[in-house]
């Protein structure tokens, strides 16, 4: 089976490549269902996989096995963890392509498979980068997946703003990955290894950590928690959100983030988790400190924002936190909430943006003042858009609240009340556009004409030119199939017998405490802290109707997301530095 890993990267290329070049030649039905079974295929390709992979598949592409221990080559490894990230990238990926068929109108016009085959590259180097199994690789995959994600962000390029918000994203997220780049050269300066397992199992023969181990694990985790938006990193997330198409907002947060994230574990978990790597303590200090930042301005911020793309994208800033939080314990409970935490919030996110889309194509908007009580015969897109606010808030039995139990239980003590309230407010804020936008409950918007009084520091989404040809009188069956089938799947995560366990023994068989797994599953605590934060989520959002408005007047707070790239590049160098001296410790002790 370890002959057919190379397949989850090659088939999505593939598929793009025939699809750049009979593109202009096939109509749009044809070069639109060919990318959906492309990614449905890779999909069915990485469950088999997945399946099979204990021990852990390992595939050496090319032949180029180590000699005498030392290895030159690609190696790709499937374990549970890697290919249960290669199944949910390819299923969003599936679910953004079904979005987009037949409703999202895309440049360049006549080609038709221009944005299909863009996508599955994206979805390429996503496979790629979560079953590379060295570090090197894993970076080119990094690179392959960023410089995709600029473009698809920046699609609209008749679109000044698009152009600004992908420049962000492109000169963040190349600085972030140069950073990635000087990490590994210096860890392979000292070990002259690539390998993941082969760098941890070197550094732990020379002892502890020095200066240059440490700035090794400062660089390589600098490009990674960009990639995750984590605080003070985050900056390009909410611009990008903001101008990209829907159907790439669906991949950026549904899965792009989450590996960031997932990188941050991995190369913890394989590189720096011995004895000549980063101590647990400081390891939980870093990883703590910034999650809990991270979900704290996350969360602040998501509630001071009208456009909606907007507001969702801080969410997901909001929920890294956690998930770093989450990772930080380093514990197999910890590790194990968090990878069913990620599931379940890829299915709501996706959804949320998926539901989003249709108010902009339907009404031409994404401003929460514009759209004030104008889309309430969407009752189907309502339900949705208040199952998918719901679930952010861990409401039993989404698959986010499971997860969100297990990390809750796991962190402890005030860490506790941190997922509550970080999960609740941006819960809130969602529950509150759901009121305004459809059932128009609040005080009517003064400026609900244009964007006059709006800060001039964010754009209100009342600019967004709908994503057809013309607004929708009527929303394809397909826009509204796909985010109910998301919500759908991420409900299953929290309710079908045995799911949570097979993440947990996924999870387990690829870390470094060996086959022990936790048990996942629901108990009162976990169900009683996500009725809690539900129920702060609707006390917030709709008891107090004075509450119902998103502040004129924003915090200062969101006078840091200037829109200048210089700004945003200041911002980076404060995290490097931050995290150089949250582990400073570990080579002073040393």
């Amino acid at each position: 089976m370890h002959h057919l890993l190379p397949l989850l990267v090659a088939v999505p290329l593939l598929g793009a490549a025939l699809l750049a070049a009979v593109g202009r030649h096939v109509p749009r039905l044809v070069a639109e269902s060919t990318a959906c079974a492309v990614s449905a295929g890779t999909a069915a390709l990485a469950v088999v996989l997945l399946t099979h992979s204990s021990p852990p598949l390992t595939e050496w592409a090319g032949g180029w096995e180590p000699v005498d221990g030392h290895s030159v080559g690609i190696v790709l490894t499937g374990d549970g963890p890697g290919l249960g990230m290669d199944a949910l990238v390819s299923v969003l990926t599936l679910a953004a392509l079904a979005y987009s068929w037949r409703s999202f109108d895309e440049p360049p016009h006549g080609h038709a498979g221009a944005f299909p085959a863009l996508v599955l590259v994206f979805q390429a180097g996503m496979c790629g980068f979560v079953i590379a199994g060295d570090l090197f690789n894993a970076f080119v995959w990094f690179e392959l997946m960023s410089v995709v994600a600029y473009a698809l962000t920046g699609h609209r390029v008749e679109e000044a703003r698009a152009v600004q918000g992908a420049l962000a994203f492109a000169v963040v997220n190349s600085l972030g990955a140069y950073a990635l780049l000087m990490g590994i050269a210096l860890l392979y300066a000292r070990t002259g290894e690539l390998a993941l397992t082969r760098i941890g199992d070197a550094l732990d023969a020379q002892g502890p950590p020095d200066a240059l181990v440490l700035a090794g694990f400062v660089l390589v985790l600098t490009g990674l928690l960009v990639k995750a938006a984590a605080v003070p990193f985050q900056f390009w997330l909410p611009d990008a959100h903001a101008v990209a198409p829907t159907p790439v907002c669906m991949l950026l947060s549904g899965v792009m983030v989450e590996l960031g994230v997932f990188g941050v574990w991995r190369v913890y978990d394989t590189v720096f988790s011995g004895p000549g790597g980063l101590p647990a303590a400081d390891a939980e200090r870093v990883l703590t400190v910034l999650g809990a930042l991270t979900a704290v301005l996350g969360a602040v911020m998501c509630w001071h924002q009208r456009h909606i793309k907007r507001l969702l994208a801080y969410s997901t800033i909001a929920h890294t936190g956690l998930f770093l939080l989450g990772i930080g314990t380093l514990t197999p409970e910890g590790d194990d909430g968090v990878a069913l935490y990620v599931v379940g919030h890829a299915g709501v996110k996706a959804a949320l943006f998926a539901c989003a889309g249709i108010l902009l194509d339907r009404y031409g908007s994404v401003d929460e003042h514009v759209l004030h009580g104008r889309a309430g015969p969407l009752r189907g897109v309502a339900v949705m858009v208040v199952a998918g606010g719901l679930g952010l808030a861990g409401l039993p039995p989404f698959g986010t609240a499971l997860g969100k139990s297990v990390d809750e239980e796991a962190v402890g003590g005030p860490l506790t009340v941190l997922y509550v309230l970080a999960s609740a407010v941006t819960a809130a804020a969602v529950l509150r556009v759901a009121a305004r936008v459809f059932w128009g409950l609040g005080p009517a918007p003064r400026d609900a004409g244009g964007e006059g009084t709006a800060d001039p520091d964010e754009t209100t989404g009342s600019g967004e030119e709908p994503e057809t040809t013309r607004r929708l009188g009527r929303v394809p069956d397909t826009m509204t199939a796909v985010p109910a089938l998301l919500l759908a799947g991420a409900l299953a995560a929290g309710t079908v017998p045995g799911f949570g366990d097979a993440v947990a023994r996924a999870v387990s068989g690829a870390t470094t405490a060996g086959l022990v797994h936790t048990s996942v599953h629901w108990t009162p605590l976990g169900v009683g802290l996500g009725l809690l934060s539900s129920v702060l989520a609707v006390a917030v959002a709709v008891v107090r109707p004075g509450l119902l408005v998103a502040p004129d007047r924003a915090p200062a707070l969101r006078r840091l997301q200037s829109g200048h790239i210089g700004d945003y590049v200041a911002w980076l160098l404060v995290g490097t530095t931050v995290l150089g001296v949250l582990a400073l410790p570990a080579v002073l002790s040393g």
